[in-house]
């Protein structure tokens, strides 16, 4: 086991949000976030084309269930190295996040297409959920 300032290192690589300093390591390199619009768009156009399993969380810094929620996510994608996680801030993202409603809001992808969605928070439905898609 690592020590806790390790255990809080940076998760999100290029990550803009304020709270991602104390966001759990990503040991797999399957964790990214995407600051921009052309970020988000760029990597769902890999996901349509590569293929690769993916769950794409959508957030907001302001949001206080988003925030609870991320570290688990970040902790979930050691679990899972084969699905690619990826987390978007609405308001960093404001063009390719239009059709995002609520926050947080979980979209699943497999063999380039979006297969789930899920709403909301719960460590343990999220894990069941990507352990679905894995």
């Amino acid at each position: 086991m690592e020590s806790g300032d390790e255990e809080s290192k940076k998760a999100l690589n290029g990550d803009a949000t304020s709270f991602a300093s104390d966001l759990p390591i990503n040991r797999h390199g399957n964790l990214k976030t995407a600051s921009t619009d052309e970020q988000l768009s760029d990597i769902l156009l890999h996901i349509k084309s590569s293929k690769t399993p993916a769950v794409i969380n959508y957030g907001a810094s302001w949001c206080s269930v988003c925030t609870q929620i991320l570290p688990a996510f970040c902790r979930l994608s050691n679990n899972f190295p084969k699905l690619s996680f990826i987390y978007a801030d609405i308001d960093e993202c404001p063009e390719t996040t239009q059709h995002i409603r609520y926050t947080p809001t979980f979209q699943f992808f497999r063999d380039g297409e979006k297969v789930d969605e899920m709403y909301g928070v719960g460590e343990q439905r999220l894990h069941d959920r990507l352990w679905l898609h894995s």
